[in-house]
């Protein structure tokens, strides 16, 4: 009887899972379909969109084939095969390509050809974003050619969502930019960026697992890329944890005017050095102090009755030519 009850229990537990699990094969099925749909229409897309960015950056200045987002970093369109050596000449040395086959236009061997270095990432248009180890290995590409002084060519196939995902993740982990931080910096050199949904979930994901998870925070929201010459020595100040301090025109409203850069610089090493030479002298006055008391205790009375008025005078250490006197004065003592 029992038996038969736990049977029947067993039955109905089956009978109540079963609906779980055509729940997730319906899941995976819509979602198979959608990639089936967004495919076809992107092989549909390519050419027609192709054609029109290219006749766009032909009549439009503003709207360039690609932009230097980072010293070493290049985010663009998808290249021709005239473009590598033009590529090679910006000192590109690795390409990194988010474009399925049918949308790849330079072959792997044409690159090698150039000594560049090429890595495919074939991901769906539209409404798909890479994989997280395929934005591990990506980053880790970037980031192994930038150590070398090695720029980077990333690149769809007009450079808006799949390789600004690429390129967004790079900067979160590399260059301790916050997600939306490294997104309106992009968009302000490439206006046209946008993420579709998933793409954006997977540069947070990224940011979450990698960056958050060691223990990096943010420093800077818009962390200064390129520094000219004449002002680097001026508006930076880096320390020995690698951040970095930038002082921007709007931190200084409310200050006067008169007041320039270097002289209060200045002003402030030159106090600190007063206060560190005065802190080594008064060390070094009390330890001669010591000595000359000893001294002058020993030969007190042999000296008595040969000196009337005499004085002892000690100079410290001269550090940074700020000395210290110390005069003694004391009547005759009679033995």
């Amino acid at each position: 009887m029992y038996i038969e009850e736990f049977e029947e229990g067993g039955l109905e537990g089956e009978e109540q899972e079963e609906p779980f699990v055509h729940v997730y094969r319906n899941e995976v099925r819509l979602l198979n379909a959608k990639r089936v749909l967004v495919g076809v229409g992107a092989r549909v897309l390519f050419y027609p969109t192709l054609l029109y960015n290219v006749v766009r950056n032909k009549i439009q200045s503003e709207f360039r084939w690609w932009d230097e987002v980072d010293k070493f970093v290049l985010l663009g369109a998808v290249p021709f095969p005239t473009d590598v050596p033009h590529l090679k000449q910006l000192g590109v040395h690795g390409v990194i390509t988010l474009n399925e086959p049918y949308e790849t236009l330079v072959p792997t061997s044409l690159y090698h050809s150039h000594g560049i270095d090429h890595l495919v990432i074939p991901t769906r248009d539209y409404l798909f974003a890479p994989s997280y180890g395929d934005i591990h290995q990506a980053v880790e590409f970037i980031h192994k050619n930038a150590c070398c002084g090695k720029t980077t060519y990333v690149h769809c196939k007009a450079g808006r969502g799949r390789s600004t995902t690429i390129v967004l993740c790079y900067l979160v982990h590399h260059k301790q930019m916050t997600p939306r931080a490294a997104f309106e910096y992009v968009r302000m050199i490439r206006p046209r960026v946008l993420l579709a949904a998933s793409q954006w979930k997977a540069v947070e994901n990224y940011y979450h697992l990698v960056v958050r998870k060691i223990g990096r925070t943010s420093y800077l929201g818009y962390p200064v890329i390129k520094i000219p010459a004449s002002v680097a020595t001026q508006t930076l100040a880096f320390f020995d944890d690698s951040s970095v301090v930038v002082v921007t025109e709007s931190d200084l409203n409310g200050y006067d005017g008169s007041n320039k850069f270097g002289i209060v610089g200045n002003d402030i090493w030159a106090e600190l050095g007063l206060v560190y030479r005065v802190q080594f002298a008064g060390k070094a006055a009390l330890a001669r102090l010591s000595c000359l008391w000893l001294r002058c205790h020993a030969d007190q009375k042999v000296a008595a009755e040969m000196l009337g008025r005499d004085s002892c005078s000690v100079e410290a250490d001269q550090l940074g030519g700020l000395g210290v006197d110390i005069e003694w004065r004391g009547a005759p003592v009679k033995a």
